[in-house]
């Protein structure tokens, strides 16, 4: 199966939710809203389909429904999503930030 176009958007964690994704699916299918977890392990990372809730009840938007295509697409997005948050992580630690001003110390 080919799983293509993968995006992910590193968003500011929330319950262990810190990326969205999407993918494009055999050149003919566009799945987004796909939520990546962290596992509650702290372990990698989990993915979750998209609900729609109505009337206090939810329902699947989509999800795949065969465990080898499942399987593809979990771990697709996880590997990029491995590459994307790793580097922002690293870029994110690269940042120096501004000099201490509660040093009162004076070289003359």
């Amino acid at each position: 199966m080919q799983i293509s176009e993968i995006q992910i958007i590193p968003i500011k964690p929330n319950n262990g939710l810190v990326a969205m994704a999407s993918v494009v699916v055999e050149n003919s299918l566009y799945l987004g809203s796909i939520g990546i977890h962290t596992k509650l392990n702290g372990n990698g990372f989990r993915i979750t389909y998209p609900t729609k809730s109505l009337s206090g009840k939810n329902f699947n938007v989509f999800h795949p429904i065969n465990r080898n295509v499942a399987l593809d697409i979990e771990q697709a997005i996880i590997a990029k999503a491995e590459e994307v948050l790793s580097y922002q992580n690293k870029k994110s630690n690269e940042y120096v930030g501004h000099s201490n001003t509660n040093n009162t110390e004076r070289v003359l």
